[in-house]
């Protein structure tokens, strides 16, 4: 584990007692945190002033046909394939876009680099993508728009100035909310956990693992922080890590927080397959359908997500509305479709909305 000094931390670790007061390194990252109260529930932050980009000399796109490539991490998982799935969802609603779904088998950024160049380089309207790293990203995303094409991002965000919006969906305070109350009642106020993510670069997981950080310092201060591993969204590495996690702690181990789709199915099967149902609890990130088996048989108690498929139904409608010209730079509010008036937050932000906690009771109702 990477030991950084308190000083680096710069307040996301608190002088306490908490889950994540000490020295050992989260996986967060190191910006500002903005916990929310204990008892609240997440209130969106009002926009400020726009500080997205702008394609340069972008030819006039109001109602005509649109090509457009959504990029995301990576494809050939069930999350990205019901983001795309909801893409798809936008561009038949609005009948005048057509949209290919194309990006590396591994969260690579290098990988993604290089698509998203490949399709400046031959010709495209539009670019949706779902960011590997924030700051790597930036220099290719800010040359589509150079090149007058529209860039749109969810999920993963980049730098603000290197994409014109970002469907967020979730604010991270409120993610971390719902996650760390969720362990706090599986393992009790005083268990020990550890995190399974993707990679320390991913920006969405450390800005959430950021935010944990500071809401269970305020909220559940003795839950005990063990440690954070890399899992690559690999569903191989992340049932190792898990196993890794269990042979390590033992029965210290009380649960584990799976920061991706990936990794929290990966670790309740490494929670099922150890027998530990009902010992170490396993709360995350992951779709329904992935985990109504551990969820149906008793093994594993929830899950927590959003609509994947209305996040890339959301960011279809995004791309076709920036290129007409009605989402613009001082709105608050966009108009996405079947799913409302969504607020704009963060200067250049369109919010989905606040995480949803399913468990047995009514995780068959929903089918992605």
């Amino acid at each position: 584990m990477r030991i950084l000094s308190a000083l680096l931390l710069s307040g996301s670790l608190l002088a306490s007692p908490a889950a994540f007061a000490q020295t050992t390194w989260t996986g967060g990252d190191d910006q500002a945190t903005s916990p929310l109260a204990c008892d609240a529930s997440v209130t969106p932050v009002p926009p400020g002033d726009y500080n997205g980009g702008t394609p340069t000399g972008a030819p006039d796109r109001k109602g005509k046909a649109l090509k457009v490539v959504d990029i995301p991490k990576l494809v050939g998982v069930g999350y990205f394939n019901s983001t795309a799935q909801g893409v798809q969802s936008a561009a038949k609603e609005t009948g005048n876009m057509t949209v290919t779904t194309d990006g590396p088998t591994k969260a690579n950024i290098d990988e993604q680099i290089t698509f998203i160049d490949n399709y400046i380089t031959s010709g495209v309207d539009g670019i949706l993508f779902a960011a590997n790293d924030p700051v790597a990203i930036a220099p290719v995303l800010k040359r589509a728009l150079e090149a007058g094409i529209n860039v749109v991002g969810y999920d993963a965000d980049a730098e603000a100035d290197a994409r014109q919006w970002f469907v967020n969906q979730a604010q991270p305070n409120g993610v971390a909310k719902a996650l760390m109350d969720q362990l706090a009642s599986e393992i009790g106020e005083e268990g020990s956990f550890a995190i399974v993510t993707s990679t320390f670069t991913t920006p969405n997981q450390a800005r959430w693992i950021a935010e944990m950080t500071a809401y269970s310092a305020k909220c559940h201060p003795k839950l005990k922080f063990l440690e954070t591993v890399e899992a690559q969204e690999d569903n191989i590495l992340s049932f190792n890590q898990a196993q890794t996690l269990i042979n390590k702690y033992g029965d210290e181990l009380k649960g584990i927080v799976g920061m991706t789709s990936v990794a929290t199915p990966a670790a309740s099967e490494a929670v099922q397959q150890n027998k530990l149902c009902g010992k170490v609890s396993v709360v995350g990130l992951a779709l329904p359908n992935a985990m109504k088996p551990y969820i149906n048989n008793d093994c594993i108690k929830s899950t927590v997500l959003w609509s994947t498929v209305d996040l890339g139904y959301a960011a279809g409608l995004a791309m076709r509305a920036v290129a007409d010209g009605t989402l613009k730079p001082g709105d608050t509010t966009f108009k996405a479709g079947r799913l409302g008036d969504l607020q704009i937050v963060n200067q250049s932000q369109i919010l989905l909305g606040a995480p949803k906690v399913f468990t047995k009771t009514d995780i068959n109702n929903f089918d992605f």
